[in-house]
């Protein structure tokens, strides 16, 4: 009788520690990127010991109680949901974010993140660093300390495309054509047509000369030039013409070849189509892009790209130990690879996402019913095995 005792009082200890998981469980419902452990019970056989509490085995085939199983963590994906913050991230897949600690990798599946007083990107309030894969697919933290101005380029070509109509009287203007000499400086240009000849003869029957001056912003004139047409398509050998600034030191070429000249009355639709080069830009937002590449854009509208965000994926992930913050260790290397993103074995890395905590609250509510109830009916063998107990004291008194 003493050892159902001890049988009973093995089941409320595993019941009152499941209690506890459950607790943890539900209170971190809102916790982001939490992970739910699930609850189970294992019985023993044979002599052992349960809480500090020993018992050996009594009639053959006997069990002797009940504990807690190790728990497993529950790798269902959680919601993930929107945010405003660009280095908040998630993963739509089965993959982990790479954290670095030194020489210590670490693993979590969401986090918002932010650039440290180094230029790393860091878990909030942890020192640990986002890593993104180098050349050879190795994880790296990288700073961006050193991208964090865009150096400029010069303007070295303006491509120009729609009709320069045959039949117009009055020149055609081009405006506000912003091109950058080597330094970064900005520069407005304006190219004004002016129709020359309608007519020619021979080889040049059909031809149309257009004369081109070119302005800057102060009305001074870089360049005039000649541009002209055989028919309603623009001369092959001045197709491109060379436009040389020798004021700030920098040439730029005049691409007509997608130009045509059709009578149009006195409508022209020339439009300046592409130009090239930037200014000095500085650095305006850090985030991930949708290939999940950590990218930098700058206020001149460049981007830069420091590679793909590392994510992880392993063979076992239930050999995952979770600690603190939704932050997990793996000790297994040798059992896990790192992709990028895109990749279906890991998914996708989502800005301006969080993953909510994937507890299932009806699930929980119904565990801590089981849990209630194997408790009342452990405390009632205890009950009845001191009941029992009492009544042999009993005999003697009875004699």
């Amino acid at each position: 009788m003493f050892g159902s005792i001890y049988i009973g009082l093995s089941g409320l200890n595993a019941y009152s520690r499941g209690l506890e998981q459950v607790s943890n469980n539900v209170s971190n419902l809102n916790t982001s990127g939490f992970r739910a452990s699930t609850v189970s019970f294992q019985n023993f056989y044979g002599s052992g010991s349960e809480g500090g509490l020993s018992h050996s085995s009594g009639s053959p085939g006997a069990g002797n109680g009940v504990g807690i199983a190790a728990p497993r963590l529950d790798f269902t994906a959680g919601q993930l949901r929107q945010t405003s913050n660009d280095l908040d991230l998630a993963i739509d897949g089965a993959g982990f974010l790479v954290l670095l600690d030194g020489d210590r990798q670490l693993y979590t599946r969401t986090g918002s993140f932010e650039v440290d007083p180094q230029g790393f990107v860091v878990l909030s309030g942890t020192k640990y660093r986002l890593a993104t894969l180098d050349s050879s697919g190795r994880p790296v933290s990288l700073s961006i300390d050193q991208s964090r101005t865009n150096a400029p380029i010069a303007t070295t070509a303006i491509k120009f495309s729609d009709n320069l109509s045959s039949s117009a009287t009055d020149a055609v203007t081009v405006k506000d054509m912003t091109v950058y000499d080597k330094a970064g400086g900005s520069h407005k240009w304006t190219a004004k047509f002016e129709k020359v000849t309608s007519s020619g003869s021979g080889s040049t029957a059909g031809a149309l000369d257009w004369t081109m001056t070119v302005t800057d912003e102060k009305g001074a004139t870089v360049a005039t030039k000649s541009l002209k047409f055989i028919g309603s398509v623009v001369d092959p050998s001045n197709a491109k013409i060379d436009v040389e600034d020798s004021a700030n030191g920098f040439s730029v070429s005049f691409d007509f070849s997608s130009v045509q000249s059709f009578s149009a009355g006195a409508v022209s639709t020339l439009r300046a189509a592409s130009i090239d080069g930037h200014g000095v830009g500085t650095l305006t937002t850090v985030s991930v892009n949708s290939a999940g590449h950590l990218e930098l854009a700058y206020s001149n509208e460049q981007k830069a790209d420091l590679g793909a965000v590392a994510l992880a994926d392993f063979r076992n992930p239930q050999g995952l130990k979770e600690q603190d913050a939704g932050i997990f260790t793996y000790t297994r290397t040798d059992q896990l690879a790192l992709l990028s993103s895109g990749d279906p074995r890991v998914g996708q890395v989502k800005s301006k996402r969080l993953e909510a905590s994937n507890v299932d609250l009806s699930k929980q509510f119904g565990d801590l019913i089981l849990i209630q109830r194997g408790f009342q009916a452990s405390s009632q063998i205890v009950s009845v095995s001191n009941d029992m107990i009492q009544q042999l004291f009993g005999i003697r008194g009875q004699g």
